[in-house]
């Protein structure tokens, strides 16, 4: 049954990752299209010469700047902290919270043996001072 839930796990793992890449592959020839669009408009139809010339050139590297950035994340942030990495990130956390249980644990078990070799002497302290007084009463 496990082996069938891995196997399901790296099926949706490489489903999704096939989705991010159609989105990025998507996202550049939009981004293609788009950028001939915008020199279209400025250099035929002349929009915006007047407030600024060759405005499209700065748009055009401000969509770079967010491919760029939809690139790094599809190819090198989820290669580094994908799936894997956060598992072992949970499981190294999970672990420290288990050493954190258990140093707890084992110095709420050496409070309580001490507490009880404090409470057993107290009570053979006062059982020798009963003897010694009973002791003393007899002779």
């Amino acid at each position: 049954m496990d082996d069938l839930n891995k196997q399901h796990e790296f099926y949706e793992t490489a489903r999704a990752r096939a989705k991010q890449k159609k989105r990025l592959y998507y996202h550049f020839v939009v981004f293609l299209v788009g950028a001939v669009f915008l020199i279209l408009l400025n250099k035929l139809l002349k929009v915006g010469e007047n407030v600024v010339e060759n405005w499209f050139v700065w748009a055009i590297i401000l969509w770079l700047f967010f491919f760029v950035l939809h690139f790094i994340n599809v190819f090198v942030t989820q290669r580094f902290m994908g799936k894997d990495w956060e598992r072992a990130q949970t499981e190294k956390l999970v672990m420290e919270q288990e050493l954190k249980i258990a140093k707890l644990k084992k110095q709420m078990d050496d409070e309580y043996a001490l507490k009880a070799e404090k409470t057993q002497a107290l009570y053979n302290f006062e059982k020798d001072k009963k003897e010694g007084d009973l002791s003393n009463a007899t002779e």
